[in-house]
Parts: C-alpha cells; structure tokens; sequence
C-alpha cells in the first residue's frame, strides 16, 4: 500500500525536484577555464621534459631504464658510447598517445633526466607531431626548468 501511494503521488519526482531547487541557490563551483585556473599540485604529471645539467650538457646517460619501465611502451631510445667513454642518448622519443603518464619513467631515471612537467595546455595539430623527439624534450625542459627544480625541492621535503 506505502509503495502504490508513493509512485502516485510521484514522491522520487519530487524529492529529485527538491534536490534542484536546493543546489538552484547554492553556491557555484564552476571555474570559468581559460580565465580561471584551479591550482595544482607540484606531482602533476603532464608534458614531458628531458633536463640538462648547470653546464648546458644533457643529463640522459642512456641507461634505458625509462625504456624498459614503460608499461605503454611509448619510449624509444638509441645510445652510443662517446670517446670519453660516457653513454649518451642518439635518440630519445616518446609517443604521447601511447603514454599513459603513470610516472614511472620518471621514477626509474638515475640522474632525473626525464621529467613530467605540470603543463597540460598542449595539442597537435599534425599528424606525426605526438612523437616528441630529443630536440623537442630539451626545448621543453629548457622553457619549464625553473618550475621544475621548485616542484624537485617541494617533493623532496615530502620524503
């Protein structure tokens, strides 16, 4: 008999109309994107970047650890030797749709070379230009090096 009154009387209708009209007035938690941004954390993980030391050299010693890690497979790597018997990448790519950004190639690289910058503000517009090459991965960690060495000192206060 309770359930016969409640589905003529359309008691769920109403309870959901009185939901609305409660959220009607409430305050709004929209944020208007382009003009206002949310903040966020120094361990978002966004754009790539390969970094360099002080001294303008690469920090990528070619060891193949971010390679082998990467559960999506989106890292390529070709090395050779130098005359100074030092490692040096040849060819660093990484494939942004295959990437899942998980993180683990920056965890896995010894001299924190590879890093996820906090930018997600990116596109392509080309087909081809997900591929970001070793050019590409050092212009970037050059263009955000500041934000990342203070996002480093941030983490390594949470260690």
């Amino acid at each position: 008999m309770k359930h016969m009154l409640k589905s003529f009387s359309l008691w769920e209708l109403l309870k959901g109309l009185n939901l609305t009209r409660k959220k009607l007035v409430s305050n709004k938690i929209t944020v208007q994107y382009p003009e206002e941004k949310t903040p966020q954390s120094p361990r978002f993980r966004g754009l790539h970047a390969l970094r360099r030391y002080p001294s303008g050299e690469e920090r990528c010693i070619g060891c193949k650890l971010c390679e082998a890690v990467c559960p999506a497979l989106a890292i390529t790597i070709d090395s050779e030797e130098r005359e100074d018997g030092s490692r040096r990448t040849t060819r660093y790519d990484i494939d942004l749709f295959k990437c899942i950004y998980c993180g683990f190639c920056e965890e896995a690289c010894p001299v924190d070379a590879i890093v996820e910058t906090r930018n997600f503000e990116y596109h392509f517009e080309n087909r081809g230009e997900q591929i970001m090459r070793k050019e590409d991965l050092l212009a970037v960690g050059e263009k955000y090096e500041q934000q990342i060495a203070q996002d480093r000192e941030v983490d390594a206060q949470y260690r």
